[in-house]
C-alpha cells in the first residue's frame, strides 16, 4: 500500500467521480483508476462500487476512509515538521479565505512570495461555512474569516482586528457626507445585498431580527466584486464589513449605526493540530502589515 494510492483513493471518495478526482489530481484517469483498483487488489475487497456513469463507497470503503485520512494527515505532518527542524521554509501552504478579507490578505500575499519562493501558497475563497469543514478536514492550515456566531470547540479564533458593518456607497452619493448612517437612512435608497450565506449578509440580518426597519433589497449577488462595480455606477446601497473596501477606489464606507454590529476578523486554527512554520510565519506577516495595522487604528473613523 502506498501513501500515493490512499491520496487517490480519499480524492475519487470525495467526488464519487473519478473523472474529477483526477482532473483535482492533475493526473490522467486511467492512472486514478488503476491505482485505485491496485489498492483494491492488495487489500482483497472492494472501496467502490461501480455504476456506469457514477460511483459510491462499499462498506468496506467508508470503513477506510477516514484511517486513510488520518494516515496522509500523519504523513503530512511528519514532512512539515521534518522541514521546519531544518528551519526551511518549503512545502504547501493551504489558506481558506472568506471573500470579504481578500483586501486585507493582497499585501501580506505579495510580501511573502518575495520572502519565501520555496514555498507554494494555495488560496481557497469560499463561503466560512465551507472553510470551516474544510478546516476540520485538514484541507486547509488555517482560515482568515470573521468571528462566527457560533462558538466551535474544535476551533481557535485569534482576533486580527476590530470590525463592523458599513454601508458602502460611491463617492458622491447623497448618504456619503453621513458619517454613521441608521437604517433608516439607508431605507431611503434602492440596496444590493450579499447573497445569504456570505458573512457580512448573516451579520446584517442578524442585526435586522426583531426590527421594525426594512431595507429596500432590489438584487442580491455572491460576487462582491460586482456589487461593489454595481454601487460605485448607480445610486444603489450596499451593506458590507469595512474591510472589504480597504484601498477600494470610488467608494466610501461608512460605519453602520446599529447595535451590536461588530465583525471582528480573526485567524482561525485547529485546536492541539501541528501548525507549519509557514503557516506561523505568514500570520505573523499580515499581523504586521499596513493593511492589518491601519485596520486596528480604526481607518474609518
Amino acid at each position: 500500500m502506498e501513501l500515493r494510492q490512499l491520496r487517490y483513493f480519499v480524492k475519487a471518495a470525495e467526488t464519487l467521480n473519478f473523472s474529477e478526482a483526477a482532473k483535482a489530481l492533475c493526473i490522467a484517469q486511467s492512472t486514478l483508476s488503476q491505482q485505485v483498483k491496485q489498492l483494491e487488489d492488495e487489500l482483497g475487497v472492494e472501496l467502490f462500487q461501480r455504476g456506469a456513469r457514477t460511483i459510491s463507497l462499499t462498506e468496506m470503503g467508508e470503513q477506510l476512509l477516514p484511517c486513510a485520512r488520518r494516515t496522509i494527515l500523519e504523513a503530512d505532518t511528519c514532512v512539515a515538521r521534518v522541514n521546519d527542524m531544518r528551519n526551511l521554509l518549503t512545502g504547501t501552504l493551504n489558506i481558506g479565505v472568506t471573500y470579504s478579507f481578500s483586501p486585507v490578505l493582497t499585501e501580506t500575499l505579495m510580501e511573502f512570495m518575495k520572502q519565501h519562493p520555496h514555498v507554494r501558497l494555495n488560496i481557497l475563497y469560499k463561503p466560512m461555512a465551507e472553510l470551516m469543514d474544510m478546516l476540520r478536514q485538514r484541507d486547509v492550515d488555517f482560515v482568515l474569516a470573521f468571528r462566527p456566531s457560533v462558538r466551535d470547540e474544535d476551533i481557535e479564533s485569534h482576533l486580527l482586528f476590530d470590525n463592523h458593518l458599513a454601508v458602502i456607497v460611491r463617492e458622491g452619493h447623497p448618504l456619503a457626507s453621513v458619517s454613521s448612517p441608521s437604517l433608516a437612512d439607508v431605507g431611503r435608497y434602492d440596496v444590493a445585498l450579499p447573497s445569504q450565506g456570505l458573512q457580512a449578509r448573516a451579520a446584517l440580518d442578524a442585526c435586522l431580527a426583531g426590527r421594525p426597519e426594512k431595507l429596500r433589497v432590489r438584487i442580491e449577488l455572491n460576487e462582491v466584486n460586482i456589487l461593489l462595480k454595481l454601487v460605485k455606477q448607480s445610486d444603489f446601497v450596499t451593506v458590507l464589513a469595512e474591510a472589504t473596501v480597504y484601498s477600494e477606489p470610488g467608494v466610501r464606507a461608512l460605519r453602520l449605526n446599529i447595535p451590536a454590529n461588530e465583525m471582528d476578523g480573526c485567524v482561525h486554527m485547529l485546536r492541539n493540530a501541528y501548525r507549519k512554520r509557514s503557516a506561523l510565519e505568514f500570520i505573523r506577516m499580515l499581523r504586521e502589515s499596513e493593511a492589518v495595522r491601519r485596520r486596528v487604528r480604526d481607518w474609518f473613523v
